[in-house]
């Protein structure tokens, strides 16, 4: 398995001290930025002039995942801050291909994510033009929620799906140490966690815990 690399996510950051927020996970590999628009999902969170905020502060690449319903439209505005990886969601795509192949010739890593009750069948037609699947663990749109024991099955098979092929396969929902070596054990490399690290008393301790288990 590639390195693991843990992604923060800023949704369960305080935000009333963000600059001092993003220095408590200094160590991470990326920031997970959730940018939600209040009608894919039930969430109304943030958007460029925040993802470029914490760029300004943060000297770590972006994971900017997009769970809007016009993802084609967005990109636009995400692709100028060269986020690490850019994550559209596989139920908003239209044209899932062209939209992938529109992020990587803009020379950001493409990926797509899925909701819990999304199956995997579809993705075969468009790995070649994947950086990372994203195998959502909860329902988008909230923090803090439980991790959704049925979605194991769906990392493993998408770890199957995935093969020998360069492609990350990130999970996002209810991952702590309390469960991470399963999901790590079953192919996840790439993990998403908000409030266990946030919440966390040292989030960087926190944050080298779970990076040994890979």
């Amino acid at each position: 398995m590639d390195k693991l690399l843990i992604c923060p996510s800023i949704l369960a950051a305080d935000f009333r001290n963000l600059a001092a927020e993003l220095g408590r996970v200094a160590n991470a590999d990326y920031i997970h930025v959730d940018v939600m628009d209040g009608h894919y999902v039930p969430n109304l969170t943030f958007g460029p002039m925040v993802a470029r905020a914490v760029q300004d502060v943060a000297d770590i690449p972006l994971d900017v995942h997009l769970m809007v319903t016009n993802p084609d439209e967005c990109l636009e505005l995400f692709v100028p801050l060269r986020p690490g990886f850019l994550t559209v969601h596989y139920e908003a795509c239209t044209h899932l291909q062209r939209t992938l192949a529109r992020i990587r010739e803009a020379g950001i890593k493409a990926g797509v994510a899925l909701n819990p009750h999304t199956p995997l069948a579809g993705l075969e037609y468009v790995l070649d033009d994947l950086d990372l699947i994203l195998v959502m663990t909860v329902n988008p749109g909230y923090g803090g929620q439980e991790f959704i024991p049925s979605m194991e099955q769906k990392i493993a098979a998408a770890r199957r799906l995935i093969g020998s092929r360069r492609i990350r396969l990130q999970v996002d929902g209810g991952i702590s140490l309390d469960n991470l070596n399963r999901v790590v054990s079953l192919g996840a490399d790439t993990i998403v966690a908000g409030s266990a690290v946030f919440q966390a008393a040292d989030p960087m301790a926190y944050i080298d815990k779970m990076r040994a288990i890979g």
